[in-house]
């Protein structure tokens, strides 16, 4: 293919100016738009016979209308934006990039662990507002200080990201169970019994969405805790709310939510005991660099008759 035409319709995310899109620029016509209204993917989308994207859709009835489209990159590794079945049809190959994250994820949702339970930056602000200032005593607390050491975490899901998970809470002195089966099955249900905190690390399939629910919630401790870096669908926002709110279990913390950026009605937003992060655990910069490293390598692939990391 000589110098294709190669277009990001969504660059600002993976790239909001602290990386280098030059080699990109170096293998063909380059354009980058930092996010596309649904209104104009079309139309931006036509000239392009390699196509990027993070979150912007690219449905059947999208891609039916981009005759000179021959490749798709997408910039993570979920990659349900794309119906990569109607891609497949017309040859075109959907790529991802894999295992970009493993790191950052994990520590993020080490972070997100330790917030609940030393609540540090709780109380760094309450320091800040006075608190400390007024306290008679050299020291004070007004959230339960929790060790982790001898709990256990229970882990959904075995990949790379779940088991990095368990490393470090190994590392911390936890007790590491995995399960690696959605629904109701027994082993799924121990896990949730006998463990302190239960951290998801699973894909959203048809057998793992909202498979936090009233019943699965039920299976918990009081004091346990959950945390969700993986997928927003896997967890029932309201069930979530509702046993937060009645003390059914101790706390949560989420990265990702069902909807993104999420309506101002959700109900975890004023669930006691509820922390929630916009959607960053895989922002660090380094992991961000590793992403565009490979899909920069992914298009190489393609205009070289090696495609790697296909999904379709």
């Amino acid at each position: 293919m000589s110098r294709p035409d190669i277009v990001v319709l969504d660059g600002h995310t993976l790239n909001p100016g602290d990386l280098d899109w030059s080699p990109l620029r170096e293998l063909g016509t380059f354009t980058c738009f930092d996010r596309t209204p649904a209104a104009e993917i079309v139309a931006r989308a036509l000239p392009a016979d390699i196509l990027l994207t993070n979150k912007t859709p690219l449905p059947a009835a999208t891609l039916a209308q981009l005759p000179r489209l021959k490749y798709i990159g997408v910039l993570a590794t979920g990659h349900n934006v794309v119906d990569a079945a109607a891609a497949r049809s017309r040859g075109i190959p959907v790529t991802n990039v894999p295992e970009y994250g493993t790191g950052a994820v994990a520590e993020h949702t080490i972070a997100l662990l330790l917030e609940m339970t030393r609540h540090a930056g709780h109380h760094a602000a309450s320091v800040a507002s006075g608190g400390w200032t007024r306290c008679p005593d050299f020291c004070y607390w007004d959230s339960p200080i929790i060790e982790l050491a001898g709990l256990q975490i229970g882990i959904v899901g075995g990949g790379r990201i779940g088991s990095a998970v368990g490393r470090i809470a190994a590392a911390m002195g936890m007790k590491v169970a995995f399960t690696r089966r959605a629904g109701g099955t027994a082993e799924l249900e121990s896990v949730f019994r006998t463990s302190d905190v239960i951290s998801l690390h699973c894909p959203l399939t048809p057998e793992t969405r909202e498979m936090i629910n009233e019943r699965t919630i039920g299976w918990m401790k009081p004091t346990a805790l959950l945390i969700n870096t993986s997928r927003g669908l896997l967890v029932n926002e309201p069930n979530l709310a509702a046993a937060l709110n009645a003390g059914r279990i101790a706390g949560a913390a989420l990265d990702v939510l069902s909807i993104e950026p999420p309506p101002a009605g959700n109900p975890l937003f004023t669930a006691k005991n509820c922390l929630i992060t916009p959607h960053q655990a895989w922002g660090a910069r380094g992991a961000r660099a590793r992403l565009l490293d490979t899909a920069v390598a992914n298009v190489r692939g393609f205009l070289a008759g090696k495609p790697a990391n296909v999904v379709n």
